[in-house]
């Protein structure tokens, strides 16, 4: 990856509907690079996808959770299963498997505290969960995905 990737990918990460004309102007290249460089950092799997951010409480969630879930016991099979889980959860935006004191920090999005209740019902029911903490999200300071390219 040169300077021109790197400041294709910054570009990239603020706006991904910028026109190849403007990052080519932007990136000091001509658009047949930033096209062909484009091309191959989605083959390359380094632009994993390019999505639309939403607004959580213009889409009625008005809550964000954070989540450190204790499995009961380690083990692959059990660590598989609470994966799974999460990757098809719709509310669960992410989620990591974490070395310390617990096993997995989960961020969820919610409508409402009932929806919370009934998520952490449904979710947490696992045999499998030891227990878990929340801590509900009173306001967002800084939120993202972007990848410093320095």
């Amino acid at each position: 990856m040169d300077t021109i990737d790197r400041k294709l990918l910054a570009l990239m990460q603020r706006d991904a509907r910028t026109s190849i004309r403007e990052l080519a102007d932007k990136a000091g290249a001509s658009t047949a690079s930033v096209q062909r460089r484009l091309k191959r950092l989605r083959e390359d799997g380094t632009i994993m996808s390019e999505v639309a951010v939403v607004e959580p409480k213009r889409a009625g969630f008005g809550l964000t959770a954070l989540i450190a879930v204790e499995l009961e016991r380690d083990g692959p099979d059990r660590v598989d299963a609470f994966k799974r889980r999460a990757i098809a959860e719709n509310q669960v935006q992410q989620c990591y498997c974490v070395a310390g004191d617990t096993d997995f920090v989960v961020i969820a999005v919610l409508r409402d505290m009932e929806d919370y209740e009934a998520f952490t019902a449904r979710f947490f029911e696992d045999p499998h969960v030891r227990h878990y903490r929340a801590s509900i999200v009173v306001s967002r300071v800084k939120t993202g995905s972007a990848i410093p390219l320095r």
